[in-house]
């Protein structure tokens, strides 16, 4: 029999997906799921260059060496359940590749485990759902090159291409994919927040209905706002609910759910120390989603009246497009200054010019935003801060009026702004020359000795504040 050139473990929607786009591009391809249910979903497909196995023994059997093999299964313990099936039976160079969500600390230890058995290990990001599985998504593989190397052909035919180019590429060192992964779906809740803020200030101050809502959303995704979570706004507004005929968007309720990356993104940058509120707020306000009861109880306590700018449509959404595009550059920054220190600490040598190429098709962040911050990281620019760089000052100065205007709007109609406050209040910290931390390090000093630095000469020093 004729081995395959790649195997797949986990044949559910997305892995299912990705066998049948690897087989499209006429690959062979072996695939196993411990469900018999999934096995028979594949089988019945009758693809030619697609083998599914019923064992993990015949499985491995069914792959040339040295083998390449993907998994796509929850991220978690199972994944270390498979791993633990497959170790024993593969061989000196072969190749495993995690192509689930795992956290980067995970992906790190069972990089270095494997590595000492000989075994090449790499953790993918994997970006665009189950369309992009079949059709071509964004890839971001790290760990060992040899594994990249090994694997490039095959990865670069089925990602996502923009302008002839692959959506693939070798992002770095050990879990340097795992972690870019995570990154980018910290920015993905950060942008589809401040699109909820936008909608919520539209419809409550600017009396919009959601054909109208559909139509500033498909305005933007024609302008510089172009980018797949706009352009799928733009359609949610229009689709009908089957059941009652009402628009579907009204009908579903407010609780939003999270899958960790977001809060795994927040708390690394917390131990960074690298500032990143508005992902941060956009966390939380999935977090206060979730206490749909407290909030009814609340709310019936809270009187709110909304400012009546049903007159000047055309005036809020100009500003609530601005508002967007700035908070949606600024969370870019904030997602790839993060990456920049983990690499720099972690010795994942990732280079951000491959991220945003990666990024900019198949995967959910996708924007022709990441075209216009080409130049922000450039070797020119790699010793400043990206908020420096000359094309982005004048976005600032054009867009950032807007902004505040949007939050001052749903401040005064007690609309929560979390995420677009939060834009605001970041980059008005971030060029604030002096801030009043001078007065809370006397604090630290006089309560804990923390000691402080002075303006007028060098050293650490302690003050003994009581008399």
């Amino acid at each position: 029999m004729t081995k395959s050139q790649v195997g797949m473990v986990g044949l559910g929607v997305m892995g299912r997906n990705m066998v049948l786009n690897i087989a499209d591009h006429g690959f062979t391809v072996s695939g196993y799921d411990k469900d018999p249910k999934q096995q028979s979903t594949l089988s019945d497909m009758h693809y030619e260059k697609v083998t599914v196995c019923s064992t993990v023994a015949d499985f491995v059997d069914s792959l040339e060496s040295p083998r390449k093999i993907l998994l796509l299964v929850p991220a978690g313990k199972i994944v270390d359940y498979v791993l633990n099936d497959l170790s024993p039976l593969l061989s000196k160079d072969d190749i495993v590749v995690d192509c689930g969500n795992s956290y980067f600390v995970d992906t790190d230890r069972r990089y270095n485990d494997l590595q000492s058995k000989g075994i090449h290990f790499m953790g993918m990001g994997v970006s665009g759902g189950e369309e992009g599985a079949r059709r071509g998504p964004s890839m971001m593989p790290g760990g060992n090159p040899y594994a990249w190397n090994a694997l490039k052909d095959i990865l670069e035919s089925v990602s996502a291409h923009v302008n002839g180019s692959p959506c693939v590429g070798y992002i770095g060192n050990g879990a340097a994919g795992h972690f870019t992964k995570m990154v980018h779906n910290g920015i993905e809740y950060a942008m589809m927040q401040a699109i909820c803020e936008v909608y919520d200030v539209l419809k409550k101050c600017g009396g919009h209905t959601n054909q109208e809502l559909s139509g500033f959303f498909k305005q933007c995704d024609a302008g510089r706002l172009k980018g797949y979570l706009i352009e799928i706004t733009g359609e949610i507004f229009i689709k009908k609910d089957p059941d009652t005929s009402n628009d579907l968007v009204d009908m579903i309720l407010d609780k939003a759910g999270q899958l960790g990356t977001g809060m795994w993104t927040s708390q690394t940058a917390m131990t960074l120390g690298v500032p990143l509120n508005i992902i941060d707020a956009a966390v939380t306000m999935r977090n206060i989603s979730g206490l749909k009861n407290e909030r009814m109880a609340l709310a019936s306590s809270y009187e709110s009246h909304p400012l009546d700018m049903s007159q000047m449509k055309a005036d809020l959404e100009s500003s609530c497009e601005s508002a967007l595009y700035l908070t949606f550059l600024l969370a870019y920054v904030q997602g790839l200054v993060l990456l920049m220190n983990a690499s720099e600490k972690n010795k994942y040598e990732i280079n951000i010019h491959q991220v945003l190429n990666v990024w900019k098709g198949g995967c959910i962040i996708r924007s022709h935003l990441l075209h216009v911050m080409d130049p922000m990281f450039t070797n020119d620019n790699a010793s400043s801060h990206p908020l420096m760089h000359p094309s982005v000052l004048k976005t600032i100065q054009d867009s950032r009026i807007q902004l505040q205007k949007i939050v001052q709007i749903a401040a005064q109609s007690n609309i929560p702004s979390m995420v677009l406050n939060a834009a605001d209040q970041y980059l008005t910290a971030m060029t604030t020359g002096i801030l009043p931390m001078n007065l809370l390090q006397g604090q630290r000093d006089y309560f804990g000795a923390h000691t402080y630095e002075r303006i007028d000469k060098p050293g650490i020093f302690h003050t003994q504040w009581e008399s």
